[in-house]
């Protein structure tokens, strides 16, 4: 370990990493708190020491130069790394105290937090839970990089090892237009039934159209040519006559609250995908999160079952 003076302050590299966010001096300065001529000091310092130029200005706005590219990334990771040092020293004092940032899949997001979010502040008083939505290899990405805590997401996607605590099973269900030939049965439906009927998905991107589509594959279900953003339109879509789809269980209650779809169960072993909270191993939060994913867990599985 090299124990010489360090050449720039964590707070320099707060305002490098600030200026390559906002693209603009001024907009870093003022997420920082500061004035801009003391930004602007202190960046010059710390281009100086460390003998490279980190920004070149234009009229389109400040980019980072070469070496900006190169090393940015590096300070960002740094700083991500202080503020864990700051959670885990605050956690190690009370595991249940604090923050935890929190990613949440958009097919899971509105249907499952606005039931458990109200039950973690009731649970964990002294834990803020700062939550974000993202695709599900943005929220990885995220995770492995540090910006956030812990994950949930279906596991069924490429997410690589993490540590885990399974909340449960979410089945897919068949949903159509009331009028649809589809719609007649009572029955649970099976997967040979979608054969010759185009079946409306999600745009790329999104785990629940490649898990959808692993299930329909075995039959060489046609996809329809609309894909969607969300579950809302795919859901207005299908509703208008579009197509058939299918919607993880979590969300139906929501997305068909005007009745405007018949909805199926399929029959035994129907398509599922497995919902966790995710985290990196090894993470000095391990502590707190393990028995929030058993929260998770229990709050989720008194929900579907009623």
């Amino acid at each position: 370990m090299n124990f010489a003076p360090l050449p720039v302050t964590l707070r320099q590299l707060q305002y490098l990493v600030a200026v390559a966010d906002k693209k603009s001096f001024r907009k870093a300065a003022e997420a920082c708190h500061v004035s801009q001529p003391s930004l602007s000091e202190q960046i010059a310092l710390a281009e100086a020491s460390l003998g490279a130029k980190l920004f070149e200005r234009s009229q389109r706005g400040v980019a980072p130069t070469a070496a900006g590219q190169t090393l940015l990334p590096a300070m960002r990771a740094i700083c991500h790394q202080v503020f864990d040092l700051v959670d885990a020293a605050q956690h190690f004092a009370d595991p249940f105290a604090g923050r935890l940032r929190v990613g949440a899949i958009p097919t899971v997001a509105p249907y499952l937090l606005p039931a458990l979010a109200p039950l973690l502040r009731a649970t964990y008083p002294k834990l803020s839970f700062l939550w974000a939505e993202e695709k599900t290899h943005v929220l990885v990405d995220r995770l492995r990089r540090g910006e956030l805590d812990a994950v949930l997401l279906a596991i069924e996607a490429d997410i690589g090892e993490l540590s885990q605590v399974v909340l449960g099973k979410d089945a897919f269900v068949l949903a159509t237009s009331a009028d649809h030939p589809l719609a007649k049965s009572d029955r649970p439906a099976k997967l040979s039934e979608l054969d010759g009927f185009p079946v409306l998905l999600l745009d790329e991107g999104h785990c629940f159209r490649r898990q959808v589509l692993s299930f329909c594959e075995r039959v060489g279900v046609e996809e329809a040519g609309f894909r969607s953003t969300s579950l809302a339109t795919l859901v207005q879509m299908t509703a208008g006559g579009a197509g058939v789809t299918l919607l993880p269980s979590l969300s139906v209650a929501v997305e068909n609250r005007v009745g405007s779809l018949k909805v199926r169960p399929f029959a035994p072993k129907a398509p599922a995908r497995t919902l966790a909270l995710c985290w990196r191993p090894g993470s000095a939060l391990a502590a707190t999160l393990e028995p929030v994913g058993q929260t998770l867990r229990k709050a989720y599985l008194a929900l579907v079952n009623g």
